[in-house]
């Protein structure tokens, strides 16, 4: 049996006691010996559902237990920072849910707390660590699809409710923030560079003034991406990969499902009609474990984690460059 990383949990997230942690509990190099709120009672509550042996009352007692090695970090998006700051000068290495951060400046700060502390610090894009996504990345390596000139994506769901953390300015809500962070992270993952400069668009529901619907054009060197991100309209998520040969289709792409096998799908262009379509079935697994175990692995064996600071800092140029393109109604450079 590996060594295992020891994880303690920032909040009572919902992410986190749906998704990552009960995927955590069933990784091979990362175990869940702790779990904080600011309201005890919540905390054991969740611990006792979860299996998780110790509950906290606050995140300052979680910090401080010995026994617990690596932070993951579901709080708001405007706690992402400030708390992962903390975590690392306790001496912990700390995974943090996208997006890393509020401003590029912010993200910025990472750099110094992790060279100070030594820790490690990555962002939770846990389609990093997804069998269909790793294969897409062999696939337009090995020129499956000729030269990639094309990245469209869509992402959306359905949810008005201002309660909602997501719907909540001060918290960094709206699509952009919440979900739009990842078609810009598949862009720049599949092109495997940086864009020079945006457009977008941004609608803005009038009541809570977060983006509800977000369209942004990306200039790669390689080529463009275009995506739409929304938290108004019916759910749906799909990315294309289009290149000179060929196009790549993930199916599910960013939540994909736990109790069915994967697909992604390689088109030669033949037929319009999808008959030079050939489908790669991915067997029954959970993304959040692989992340969990590509972060402990990191740390285990003092490698570079899958998405450093360095990655959060370049992901987030994008999104800055998107709202001020948006408010400007001109195209953007990315420095």
């Amino acid at each position: 049996m590996p060594k295992k990383l020891r994880w303690g949990v920032l909040s009572t997230a919902s992410i986190g006691l749906r998704k990552v942690i009960p995927a955590m509990q069933q990784s091979e190099y990362t175990t869940v010996v702790a779990i904080a709120s600011r309201d005890l009672a919540k905390a054991k509550q969740a611990a006792t559902a979860q299996g998780i042996p110790t509950a906290y009352g606050s995140y300052e007692e979680l910090l401080a237990d010995p026994n617990v090695d690596a932070i993951y970090n579901p709080l708001p998006n405007q706690l992402h920072v400030p708390w992962t700051i903390l975590a690392a000068e306790a001496g912990k290495h700390v995974l943090c849910e996208k997006p890393l951060s509020l401003t590029v400046a912010e993200a910025k700060s990472l750099l110094a707390v992790r060279s100070r502390t030594g820790v490690k610090i990555g962002e939770a894009f846990m389609i990093r660590s997804a069998p269909q996504w790793l294969r897409l990345r062999e696939l337009i390596n090995q020129g499956r699809i000729g030269e990639l000139r094309s990245v469209a994506g869509f992402f959306s769901y359905h949810n008005i409710d201002p309660a909602n953390i997501r719907n909540q300015v001060e918290s960094g809500g709206g699509a952009l923030m919440d979900i739009g962070c990842y078609l810009i992270h598949s862009a720049r993952y599949a092109f495997a560079q940086e864009p020079t400069r945006v457009v977008a668009r941004i609608d803005r529901d009038p009541k809570m003034h977060t983006d509800r619907l977000t369209s942004a054009l990306l200039d790669f060197p390689a080529g463009q991406a275009i995506f739409t991100c929304s938290t108004q309209l019916v759910p749906y998520q799909r990315v294309h990969f289009f290149g000179t040969r060929g196009r790549i289709e993930i199916e599910i792409p960013f939540n994909a499902p736990i109790d069915r096998p994967t697909r992604l799908f390689i088109d030669d262009g033949s037929d319009l009609f999808g008959g030079g379509i050939t489908t790669e079935t991915f067997p029954v697994s959970n993304q959040y474990t692989a992340q969990g175990d590509d972060f402990s692995k990191a740390v285990l064996e003092n490698t570079e984690v899958p998405v450093p600071v360095e990655e959060g800092i370049k992901n987030m140029a994008v999104i800055d460059a998107i709202l001020h393109s948006a408010d400007s109604g001109q195209w953007v450079s990315i420095p």
